[in-house]
């Protein structure tokens, strides 16, 4: 198990319920054991394996992954220098920061 599967597994603990009102969605973590986050009614679960549907996918390696989620690596650096694939709801990615406490997830 990595430290990315391992923080993706943190994220239900990690979630704000209330940044995340009326947001009902799938996210897909492409890194090196895929997976994917669904918050649908103010919840959220983490899920290993591929989404039949994804609103957002994120693919990255997985350290870019944990340093991205910890505030260590800038989102836009990160995008803009190929760390971070974003396909879909690129307003959603940028959401991530909102709806999940960085603290929280260390």
């Amino acid at each position: 198990m990595s430290a990315a599967t391992d923080l993706i597994k943190k994220m239900p603990a990690a979630f704000d319920a209330d940044a995340a009102s009326g947001t009902d969605c799938t996210i897909q973590f492409n890194i090196s054991t895929p997976m994917y986050v669904v918050i649908a009614n103010g919840s959220c679960e983490t899920h290993e394996g591929n989404a039949a549907a994804a609103d957002v996918t994120i693919t990255m390696e997985d350290d870019d992954f944990v340093a991205l989620m910890s505030g260590e690596l800038n989102g836009m650096t990160a995008f803009m220098t190929g760390k971070l694939s974003v396909d879909g709801d690129l307003m959603l990615a940028q959401r991530m920061t909102t709806i999940f406490d960085a603290g929280k997830l260390a």
